[in-house]
């Protein structure tokens, strides 16, 4: 499997990903306005060239996205599509964020449908579920625990 970031004539395929397995999974927990405001969300040019996209590649076939601003520190969108479920896709697109940047601290605003996985991927709630523009999420966030901070936990421990 490859992964690396989409270039700008693979957006449209990467949306259209986003949105098919979005109505799959995500759409049934959402009001009219929630599908409405997250299509939106994804077709908004302007946001989309603001946005990192990562893909995940299997003979030439897209199977997963993970789309990132503020300079890989939050995830704005996290979807593998439904028959690639369960085979690690995720995580390694995941792990590949992880690993290409610099921060600490990640977050992400969960769908309902996707908190579970978030937390399989070590990211905890910060707060109560909410509720925006029709969009149910949970805000999450992850940090990275680097060496030094094992090292300093260690010691205060002893």
């Amino acid at each position: 499997m490859e992964i690396r970031q989409l270039n700008q004539f693979e957006i449209d395929e990467a949306v259209r990903l986003i949105w098919e397995t979005f109505l799959q999974f995500e759409a049934p927990d959402y009001s009219d306005e929630g599908v409405q405001s997250f299509k939106d969300f994804i077709e908004n040019q302007e946001i989309l060239k603001t946005l990192e996209l990562f893909g995940a590649y299997e003979k030439n076939e897209l199977k997963g996205v993970i789309a990132t601003n503020e300079k890989r520190k939050h995830i704005c969108c996290f979807f593998v599509k439904a028959e690639y479920h369960r085979q690690g896709i995720g995580r390694n697109l995941w792990e590949y964020v992880l690993n290409h940047s610099e921060q600490n601290v990640f977050t992400v605003n969960s769908s309902p449908y996707a908190v579970p996985v978030y937390h399989k991927l070590g990211f905890i709630d910060t707060d109560e579920e909410r509720l925006a523009d029709g969009i149910r999420y949970t805000p999450m966030e992850f940090e990275r625990k680097g060496l030094f901070n094992d090292k300093e936990n260690n010691q205060t421990d002893q």
